[in-house]
This record gives C-alpha cells, sequence and structure tokens, in this order.
C-alpha cells in the first residue's frame, strides 16, 4: 500500500505541473508571438521481480516478466513553434514572420535575444526598439523629420525624408533561426536565449534559405487553442481526481490491514 500512495503521488505532482503549463498557456492566450508549451511525462524506474523469458524449471521459460512500475514524473516541457494567427494593425513598426524565423534584439547586458513578438517601436535617438526598449539587430536608426517608415517583405527599411521624391534606404533587418528551437530558454518579456540545446543561430535575409517572409502592419498572435487547452484541463481534473481517489482507496486497505490484525 506504501507503493500504491508513493505511484499515486507521483500521478499528482506531473499533474500538478501540467495544469501549471495548460495556466500558463490560457493566460497567454493573447500574448503576440506566444508559443504554447506541452508538458512530457515519462514513467519512473521499474521494480523486477522477474524478468521475461526467466527459467521456469529444465525446459521452459516464462513468456512474461513480473514488473511494477514506481509512478510517473515530468520530463520536460516542449515549446510547440507553429505559426500563429495574424492580426492587422497597420501600425507601420508592428512586424509579423510568416514563416520560420526570429527577430534578433540586443539586450542590456550585450547578448542577442530572439523573439516573435514583432510589436515594436522607436525610441528617442530613433532606433527601433521593443517595447522594453532592447534595439532590433543590426542597429536601425530612423532619420529625424521621416515622414513614413516602408519595411519590405525582405526586412529592408526605408524611410521617406523630406524634399527627397523617393524612400532612403537606412538598413534590413534580418532574422536568426535555429535548428532546434523547442530547445531555446525563455526568460520572460518574449523573449528567448540561444542553449546549448537549440544550437548556434543562423542568420538570414527574411524571404531566402527556408526563411519566412516579413509583413508590415501585422502582428503575429498566440498559437494557443483556448479550446484544446480547456480539454486538456478537463482531462487533467479528471485524472488528478482519480489519482486521488487511489490514495483514499489505499488508506482505507491500509486502515482495514491495522484494524484486522
Amino acid at each position: 500500500m506504501a507503493n500504491a500512495l508513493h505511484i499515486a503521488r507521483s500521478g499528482l505532482d506531473a499533474l500538478d505541473a501540467k495544469l501549471r503549463t495548460i495556466s500558463n498557456n490560457l493566460a497567454n492566450a493573447n500574448t503576440v508571438g506566444f508559443k504554447r508549451d506541452r508538458a512530457a511525462f515519462e514513467t519512473l524506474l521499474y521494480q523486477t521481480s522477474r524478468p521475461a523469458g526467466a527459467p521456469q524449471g529444465a525446459d521452459a521459460r516464462f513468456g512474461m516478466g513480473l514488473s511494477t512500475g514506481a509512478g510517473v514524473r515530468i520530463s520536460g516541457t516542449e515549446r510547440v513553434h507553429t505559426q500563429g494567427g495574424a492580426t492587422v494593425t497597420g501600425n507601420a513598426m508592428d512586424l509579423m514572420i510568416e514563416g520560420q524565423g526570429l527577430f534578433e534584439v540586443t539586450l542590456p547586458d550585450g547578448r542577442a535575444g530572439y523573439t516573435r513578438a514583432g510589436s515594436f517601436t522607436s525610441d528617442a535617438e530613433g532606433r527601433i526598439v521593443t517595447p522594453q526598449g532592447y534595439p532590433v539587430a543590426p542597429g536601425i536608426q530612423i532619420p529625424e523629420g521621416a515622414t513614413a517608415v516602408t519595411i519590405g517583405s525582405d526586412g529592408t527599411v526605408s524611410a521617406q525624408l523630406p524634399g527627397e521624391s523617393a524612400p532612403t534606404d537606412i538598413g534590413q533587418i534580418t532574422l536568426a533561426s535555429f535548428i532546434n528551437p523547442a530547445g531555446l530558454e525563455p526568460v520572460g518579456e518574449n523573449l528567448f536565449l540561444e542553449s546549448a540545446a537549440s544550437g548556434a543561430p543562423q542568420q538570414g535575409v527574411a524571404g531566402e534559405s527556408g526563411f519566412g517572409r516579413i509583413r508590415q502592419g501585422s502582428l503575429e498572435s498566440s498559437n494557443v487553442s483556448t479550446v484544446q487547452e480547456l480539454v486538456d484541463m478537463i482531462e487533467t481534473q479528471r485524472a488528478y481526481e482519480i489519482n486521488s481517489k487511489v490514495i483514499s482507496a489505499a488508506d482505507e486497505m491500509m486502515r482495514y490491514v491495522n484494524q484486522a490484525i
């Protein structure tokens, strides 16, 4: 019975972690560029009393083994990098990646951060920055007095200057990709960092070499499906209740044994 209690407790711990993952997905259902997480589970070490194929007498062997599981644990959370929907804003500084790739920004400590959230703005110096003030890499500065800013599907940034008949190119926003984007380290503020699991970033031009195209005036919505998350939440809740009942049943059986003996 002690083993049954331990197994059921491990189930409660794992399901609690899954519910927290679902809660975070639902909380970020309206976060620009958010990628949902999916909890993954694995079995704990089995206790083998008799291996399969063990000898049974002189000329026979057992056709199946005798093993009992020790429970479950959460092995990790996998980030699902599917494309989110498009929200048209009409804002010149709102950018969306249609396809693969991430925007690169420079953090205050000099490290590179990566994001799918393209809700950019300009700071007092005219640089294109995130809402937190992190400049988009490579650094692009909008000239003072520019009347319009155009960002092409390849990331080329052009500004219409007073007295000029044609827009002037002022830089190009490049994209980064990773062999294993699910291995990126999330650090909040819609940002990811390179990790040993993600591999080194590969820089490229939007629309070339497998990179997605940039759409100006639109934002990528979260890829969270609230309906699916609610279904997962109900399934998790039911599984949690069942594991709780296992604990109650094991407790009743132990009480019966104690009273009978």
